[in-house]
This record gives C-alpha cells, sequence and structure tokens, in this order.
C-alpha cells in the first residue's frame, strides 16, 4: 500500500462511527475454507459483526448475489450501510476499505480483492503480492481501482 494510501486509511479509519464498524457481513463461504475463516477473523477484530454461512455451491451464491465472474474469490459477502445500502464484499478485502464504503457510500455494486493474493488479509503466508481493491458495479463489470497494497 503506498504512503498515502495508509495515512489516508488511517485517517477515515480515526472519523468512522462505533455504529458503522459494528455492521454486520453475512459472509459466504466453503465450509473447507480456512483462509476464509481468517479473513472473517481479520474483520472481527476491526470490530465488524460477522454471520457465517457454510455453502458448498459457492458459483451459485455469486450468481444469485451478482459478482461478477472475472473479479471472483473464495468468499463473498454482503452488508447494510445506515441508509439501508447493500453492497458485496468479495475476497480478501481489507477491514479500512470496507469501513470506507460504509462511510463513503459510493454509487457501486461493492469491494472486491480478485483471487487470493498472498499478504492480503486472510492470506497471511510470509509472502507478500501487490494487489489492487477494485470498486464494481454488477450490472456492466466495470471496476475501478479504490487502493492498492502493500
Amino acid at each position: 500500500m503506498t504512503r498515502l494510501s495508509r495515512a489516508l486509511g488511517a485517517a477515515l479509519m480515526g472519523v468512522f462511527s462505533p455504529l458503522a464498524l459494528a455492521a454486520g457481513l453475512d459472509m459466504h463461504k466453503d465450509p473447507h475454507c480456512g483462509c476464509c475463516s481468517a479473513w472473517a477473523e481479520h474483520m472481527r477484530e476491526a470490530g465488524f459483526e460477522v454471520r457465517l454461512h457454510d455453502s458448498p455451491d459457492m458459483a451459485s451464491i455469486k450468481q444469485r448475489l451478482g459478482v461478477p465472474q472475472a473479479l471472483a474469490s473464495c468468499h463473498t459477502a454482503t452488508l447494510t450501510n445506515d441508509a439501508g445500502r447493500r453492497y458485496l464484499i468479495e475476497g480478501h478485502v481489507p477491514a479500512e476499505q470496507v469501513a470506507w464504503l460504509l462511510e463513503a457510500s459510493p454509487d457501486i455494486d461493492g469491494l472486491a480483492v480478485p483471487g487470493m493474493p498472498h499478504g492480503s488479509p486472510g492470506m497471511e503466508t510470509g509472502r507478500l503480492d501487490d494487489y489492487a481493491v477494485l470498486g464494481f458495479t454488477a450490472d456492466d463489470a466495470r471496476a475501478m481501482v479504490v487502493a492498492r497494497y502493500p
């Protein structure tokens, strides 16, 4: 993550309301996926409530929820902001980006970290891959870079 992104993320985390950080995520994951459970723990440590749903057929869950196939990862979560807008969280998105999503309420359908990059939350393997958090709309699968890591 760039120095500016880290500073901005840290500053923004300081202004989020406790209510926003306590938002609940409904997370769908394969029952045998360890990295999914590690990501759920990362989110809990950041103050989010996480409700786990073991779903052996993740492809149909992603299709039903509207996750663009090109952005798919191993788990999919949904959450709703204070205004009632539902967002999708696909893959190993860092908690600070999810908090930003709730606070900023951008006109997107969700955030994604495609694939399973090493060093992303839940994928702490000792190796650090460069990866991007993408904002997307489900209807046309446009994606824009919201943040870059490491």
